[in-house]
């Protein structure tokens, strides 16, 4: 306690001395120095601008169905490449680390940090992810061998984790509720009013800020029997065998992965980072994100406004006749562009922006809900249209925006004006994701 009262003291002092510094002049407070953003690891940097979103002129068929209209879009970072199977197993692999910890950590203490520096109690204590978990250790043996799949369902008695656990617990904030003006803290009455609905669609009270925070826990491993449900009457068996684990395909797109998963991988994302440049005493950076449809369609043209396809032209050819994306070409001649089914990333040139595989390969997750008429309602500025379904609406409202176009798409879908859905619970051979991050500044 007089550790704490002591702490108390000097922060009230040192706030003190920045409110009389300057001399009494008004020279805001330092923070030691500027900031500086480093480019992210395998992100790429895409400037503010403006942009016709939707199709042009040109593409007659288009326009008779869709919109255009012109938006602007401040800065932001975007991967490079699609997330590949190697990045999304780093999750899996710290949801696996991250439960047999917990488990461990009940019996050895080791495994929690479960006190701060200054000896107070932390409940519930944190993961010490600096002690090794020793898979092969006998002590460790029978705690973990819950996270296996029992003796019954082995396949010539292979040890596997169970897949099924692989559980991943997180949380967000819904600014969207907390902007609400009957939400807001009542300065007056010191108290909130109003109600919020968590992601269930239960109504909550709101007693403080915790009313905001929202809490969901999903499965992270991906589908891989989404290989042969996608296809009737097709062979696909080896995909779903060794797609997402084997080295071979460590460079191929991850697919497989709803929604959900994918924004779950985005929020840990954003952790994992933020809680190391913490620990080095640095600012956090923004959050990682799936982006918006806007957002995707005005990185994939690479800055060309009126094109097509994001690497300019108009047709899927070069001027040696070779195709310039993966997808279904001609009348299912799938080799003829040189991959039959997903390839690994950046196979093929990337747009202006330096981005590869804009179009073709995998689609992609964005943000964005999907409406018909969303373009007529959304603003100019950043456009988006969002929406969190609840468990019980119908299927029209768990409809999301899907970009770019894949391996088994033709070339309409490749275009940087064509938009289509799927549903947000969907598993699909054919849709991946990648990431984006606000930048700070203009």
């Amino acid at each position: 306690m007089k550790k704490v009262l002591a702490l108390s003291v000097i922060v009230i002092t040192i706030l003190s001395g920045c409110g009389q510094s300057g001399n009494g002049e008004l020279v805001g407070v330092s923070r030691g120095g500027s900031f500086y953003e480093p480019d992210p690891f395998g992100m790429l940097f895409i400037p503010q601008g403006s942009f016709t979103m939707g199709p042009n002129d040109m593409d007659v068929a288009n326009t008779m169905s869709s919109q255009s209209k012109v938006v602007s879009i401040r800065s932001f970072w975007m991967d490079e490449t699609e997330i590949t199977n190697t990045e999304y197993r780093q999750f899996v692999y710290w949801v696996r680390d991250s439960i047999a910890r917990r488990l461990l950590g009940e019996q050895f203490e080791e495994f929690l940090i479960a006190e701060d520096y200054l000896g107070n109690e932390i409940d519930p204590p944190f993961l010490n992810w600096d002690e090794d978990v020793e898979w092969d250790n006998e002590e460790y043996a029978e705690i973990l061998d819950e996270m296996y799949l029992p003796e019954n369902e082995r396949f010539y008695r292979r040890k596997e984790i169970d897949s099924r656990k692989l559980i991943y617990e997180y949380e967000w904030v819904d600014l969207l509720q907390a902007a609400n003006k009957s939400n807001r803290y009542n300065f007056e009455t010191k108290s909130y009013e109003g109600v919020v609905y968590d992601q269930f669609g239960k109504e909550r009270e709101i007693k403080d800020r915790s009313a905001f925070i929202m809490k969901d826990a999903v499965n992270v491993y991906p589908d891989t029997l989404c290989w042969i449900a996608d296809f009737t009457y097709s062979f696909n068996e080896p995909w779903t065998e060794k797609y997402f684990w084997h080295p071979g395909f460590d460079e191929y797109p991850v697919v497989g992965v709803n929604w959900k998963q994918a924004t779950a991988f985005c929020i840990w994302r954003t952790q994992l980072l933020n809680n190391y440049l913490m620990h080095k005493g640095e600012p956090p950076v923004m959050n990682y994100r799936l982006p918006t449809e806007a957002e995707w369609e005005y990185a994939a043209r690479g800055g060309l406004e009126h094109a097509i396809y994001p690497w300019g032209g108009m047709y899927t050819r070069n001027d040696k006749g070779c195709f310039l994306a993966n997808f279904k070409p001609l009348r299912g001649r799938y080799g003829d562009d040189g991959g039959m089914q997903a390839i690994s990333v950046g196979s093929y040139s990337p747009n202006d922006y330096g981005l590869f595989d804009m179009s073709g390969n995998v689609a992609e997750w964005t943000s964005s809900a999907f409406d018909e008429s969303s373009y007529t309602f959304t603003h100019d500025f950043n456009p988006t249209y969002k929406y969190n379904a609840l468990p019980d609406d119908p299927h029209v409202m768990k409809r999301k925006v899907i970009r770019g176009g894949s391996w088994k798409d033709i070339g309409f879908f490749l275009q940087n004006g064509t938009r289509t859905y799927e549903y947000q619970d969907s598993t699909k051979s054919y849709i991946g994701f990648r990431c984006v991050r606000d930048y700070i500044g203009e």
